[in-house]
Order: structure tokens, then sequence, then C-alpha cells
């Protein structure tokens, strides 16, 4: 009985938003009573196939060095910190629109960190940065976050419709961007009077990095699939044929890959897919939160609300079922990636990896309350901001 305690423990430690899920499915069920037809209906399986397909695909280009061998290339193109802090941000900025937010952050927060102590700079604020460029980058693509992916499928947006919304927050965020690395980066004044000289970067490690690219007859399979992934998720190619040939594929290239896919995160969709379908059946319910979406504010309020205390993607599968102001709540739950440690999960993926990093020099306490002081300060200050900047554009 203890080890079964003990294992939940650190299933719940390990999975808190798959747990909660599950939990929450498990509840209704057993209180609402919805019927299996009415469960199996309330599942996305067009969703979970495309995501599925997609976070094998990108399994297996990082298999293959591909993201390593683009950043180290380009990474010996600085010669100053500006360059670096700009480099570094928007590398993370424009693959997450393509590989994800929690992929770009596991591929370049390390290699960030990795370089930052080869040329003795403290690497906080450019790694928060990185968050906040996964958060925002991501944010422009359907495929550059679980949440948009679902809301682009659910909503049967447009191409056209869905990028005319997420420029909205695009454009903001390059600008913000800048300017806070501007402000990062200035000269500060030298103790003998002028101007100090920014910190050179020459001769270390991003001229001397050397990543290898394993390319092979594999490559051209991956990169059809990741195109036929695209086409599927623009309705072009039906997602059951994807599926298919996404199966097929990796089994010949790489069956290895299955085991690398992040299934903790569709049980997670399958599990508030059910808990919202089967509380949309309960009248009162639906009336309290349609009275929190009856207007455009009070969507774009509440799901900004609501991804600070149970994250993004939750939030996004909870309130679609609510409202028909789709445009509003996709905006909602981007922005409200912003803000707490919680409010987009892979913002804990930068906190993890700097903490491990940095427990080896200083005590695990202190870095963490470091790390999370400035994330916090920054998301907040950037998520009033920016989710008053895009309201009204």
């Amino acid at each position: 009985m203890k080890k079964l305690f003990e294992g939940l423990k650190n299933f719940i430690k390990k999975e808190p938003v798959l747990f909660a899920a599950l939990l929450l499915a498990v509840v209704v069920v057993c209180v609402i009573r919805p019927g299996v037809e009415l469960c199996i209906q309330a599942i996305d399986f067009r969703t979970l196939a495309i995501l599925f397909s997609l976070m094998i695909v990108i399994k297996a280009f990082q298999s293959q060095n591909f993201l390593d061998f683009i950043a180290a290339r380009l990474l010996r193109l600085c010669k100053t910190r500006r360059a670096l802090y700009f480099l570094l941000t928007y590398l993370v900025f424009f693959s997450s629109m393509l590989v994800t937010n929690d992929v770009a952050l596991l591929t370049f927060v390390p290699i960030t960190l990795l370089i930052f102590r080869r040329i003795e700079l403290p690497a906080l604020h450019i790694v928060v940065l990185e968050t906040l460029a996964a958060n925002l980058g991501s944010c422009i693509t359907p495929m550059g976050n679980p949440q948009n992916l679902y809301l682009f499928s659910y909503y049967g947006f447009s191409a056209l419709e869905f990028f005319a919304l997420t420029a909205k927050i695009a454009l903001p965020s390059l600008f913000i961007l800048a300017l806070i690395i501007v402000f990062l980066t200035r000269r500060k004044l030298a103790d003998h009077g002028g101007m100090a000289e920014p910190h050179e970067l020459s001769g270390n490690v991003l001229q001397t990095q050397v990543i290898r690219l394993k390319a092979d007859f594999r490559t051209a399979l991956y990169f059809a699939d990741f195109v036929i992934c695209l086409l599927s998720v623009f309705h072009v190619v039906n997602y059951l044929i994807m599926l298919v040939l996404t199966i097929v594929i990796m089994a010949i290239c790489n069956w290895r890959l299955f085991k690398k896919v992040d299934y903790s995160l569709l049980l997670t969709f399958v599990g508030f897919f059910i808990f919202t379908k089967s509380l949309s059946k309960v009248p009162a319910f639906t009336d309290f939160v349609n009275s929190l979406l009856s207007s455009p504010l009070k969507t774009y309020l509440t799901g900004i609300a609501a991804s600070q205390v149970i994250s993004n993607v939750p939030a996004a599968l909870l309130l679609s079922g609510f409202t028909e102001n789709g445009a509003m709540l996709l905006l909602a739950v981007n922005v409200g990636g912003l803000g707490t440690l919680i409010a987009s999960m892979a913002s804990v993926i930068s906190f993890k990896l700097y903490s491990a990093e940095n427990t080896v020099v200083e005590p695990a306490e202190s870095t963490g309350h470091s790390y999370f002081a400035v994330f916090t300060a920054y998301n907040f200050v950037l998520l009033l901001i920016l989710g008053f900047v895009v309201y009204l554009i």
C-alpha cells in the first residue's frame, strides 16, 4: 500500500496536468454518467492524430541533429553579446512556429546554457527571454502549440482567418522582444569615463562548436512526412491518410521514435475532452460559464485568467465548449500563456533546465527563487502590455 501511495505521489509530481485531466474525467463520468457513446464522440481524434504525427516527426528531426546543426552554424555569426541575444531569442521565436514551444526550448536552452557558461556570462535573462519567445512565437501557427491546433480544428478557421488573428500577437511581440534585448545589452558607463565596450564573443565556443548532421535516406522521408502533416493541418490531406503514412514511415525509418512521443499530452487531451463534453450537459454549469463568456471582452479576460490557473491548453479545451467566439478565445489563451509559471507548460521546461544547470554552482533554493522572480517580472509586465495591445488592435 505504501509503494502504491509513493507511486501515485511520484506520478502526480511528474504529470500534474495529466493527473488532473484524468481525475476530472473520472469524476464527471461517475457523477453525470454521460454514457460510452457520448465519451467517444467527445474525443477529437483528428486533433490527436495530427498532434501525434507532428510530435514524432519532430523527434525524427532531432534524432538527426537538424536543429542543433542549424543553431551551431548561425551562432558563429555572432560577434557581440547583443547579436547573441538577438539570434538566440529569434531562433527560438521562429522555430517554435514549426516545432512547438516545448521542443524549441528543449533544443535551444541547453545550447544557450552551454554557450553562456563558456563565455562566462549569466544566462538567467536570456533563458527567460527564450521562454517568452517560445510562447509568443508558437502562437502564430496552428502547429506551434497544442491549443492552436485544437482551436484551429474546432472552430474551422481558414488559414487566412487564423493568421490574421495571430498577427495581432506576432507583430507587437517582435517589437517588444527587440526593445527588451536592446535595453539588456545597452553599453554601460565605464569606470574611467565614457562608454564601456560591448562584450566581444570572438574566439570562443561559438566559433569552435562542431555539430554533425546525420542526414541519410531517412531525411527525405521525414521531410515528406512533415509536409503531409502540414497539409493535413490545413485540411488538404485527410488526417487518417496522414496518420497511416506517418506510422509506416516511422516504423521503417526508426521504430524507437514511437517511445519518445509525449503520450501523456495525448491522454491529457482525452481527459479534458471527456470532462468538458460531460459538463456541457449540466445546465447549471453551462449557464455559469456562458455568463463568463457572454461578450468578446469577457471571453478574452476569462481565457487569460483561466490560463493563469490551469494552463492555456486546458483553458482552451474547457472554454471552447461554451462559446462560439473562437477568435477571442484563440487570442486569450495565447496571450494567457504569459503570466504565471504554469500558464504555459513549456515555461516549466525552461525552469527545470535552468535550475538543473545552476544547482551545480548555486543552492537549488536560491536558484529557483532568482529565476522565479525574474520570470514573473518579465511575464506579468509583458502580459499587461501585450494583453492590452492585442485587444485594441
